[in-house]
């Protein structure tokens, strides 16, 4: 495997996780019963119909994965 293979690969995984972190807030709101996961897993933030959501441990899985990444 050529090392543009991989950059593409890498490219691709970080466009999906791009669209699912994005996809995330949407699917909170017409999903309310979500909001009950734990903290690590999905973050919720609401206050003056302003929503946030995030994945802290998707965060970390990323930045692991990018620390292992430039490593190699």
């Amino acid at each position: 495997m050529s090392a543009l293979d991989l950059l593409s690969q890498l490219g691709l995984f970080l466009v999906i996780l791009g669209l699912i972190l994005l996809l995330i807030p949407l699917i909170v709101k017409a999903i309310p019963k979500l909001e009950n996961l734990p903290p690590i897993l999905l973050y919720v933030y609401r206050g003056d119909g302003f929503t946030f959501v995030t994945s802290p441990l998707l965060i970390m899985i990323f930045i692991l994965l990018a620390i292992f990444w430039w490593l190699r």
